[in-house]
């Protein structure tokens, strides 16, 4: 029920299966991470490196954006009012 060019992004877009794959490579390569900082920390590296890579730019970013924003205007609103 979203416009074409929000489900161009949403069924086009690998980012977030990209960003689980390198945390599962980090993970994977280290089973066992001392305390929950540590992994805190190597996912935010792995956030760190990974972002670096992505340069895509998306048509009608703009118009996309304030879609969404009209579409979830009762959500945006309610934490809105919450913060």
């Amino acid at each position: 029920a979203f416009p074409g060019n929000i489900r161009k992004i949403i069924y086009t877009t690998n980012v977030i299966e990209s960003l689980n794959s390198q945390f599962r490579k980090i993970t994977k390569t280290k089973l066992i991470f001392p305390n929950d900082d540590s992994l805190m920390k190597m996912l935010y590296l792995a956030v760190e490196r990974v972002a670096k890579k992505w340069t895509r730019a998306y048509a009608d970013w703009d118009l996309v954006i304030n879609q969404l924003n009209i579409i979830f205007s009762d959500i945006l609103d309610e934490k809105r009012t919450l913060n």
